[in-house]
């Protein structure tokens, strides 16, 4: 037996496996199809109902506000947890958004986001920012806590 005689045999092999499977294969594919068909339209309808449903917040630093880079990264850290707060919806339809706008000479700072994420964005990231709920809900409210009083203890 040569080498040729061995590769012709071996090609037969695979011949005859792929010809064996072909039926199961031809059954599979549209299964696979309809699968993937009905994740990808799931997906779009996820993201369009997060899109449809979000909530802005208007972030607002005091005069003297100066972040050191310990704040910067924790509120980078609180800007990730909303993805995760998003529940299962992509990443496309469950970023956190900066926007920027200049009215009259003022420039504000709105932070956009998911409704399931409301409480985190909403919460404060740095001390001497203010986060002002543009959308009202009554369920979730920033925290602040009172200044203390002059000579009470």
């Amino acid at each position: 037996m040569s080498i040729k005689d061995l590769l012709e045999a071996d090609a037969l092999v695979d011949v005859g496996s792929w010809a064996a499977a072909a039926p199961y294969l031809a059954a599979a594919t549209p299964v696979i199809l309809a699968l993937w068909t009905w994740w990808a339209v799931r997906r779009a309808r996820l993201v369009r109902a997060a899109l449809a449903d979000r909530v802005t917040v208007e972030v607002v630093p005091t005069s003297t506000f100066d972040p050191s880079e310990g704040e910067v990264g924790r509120w980078a850290r609180q800007l990730g947890r909303v993805h995760h707060s998003a529940g299962g919806v992509p990443a496309r339809g469950s970023a956190a958004r900066l926007r920027y706008s200049a009215k009259d000479g003022k420039m504000r700072c709105f932070l956009e986001g998911p409704a399931t994420a409301a409480a985190v964005l909403a919460m404060p990231g740095f001390a001497e920012v203010e986060v002002r709920a543009h959308r009202a809900q009554k369920d979730i409210q920033p925290v602040r806590f009172p200044a203390p009083r002059e000579g009470a203890k």
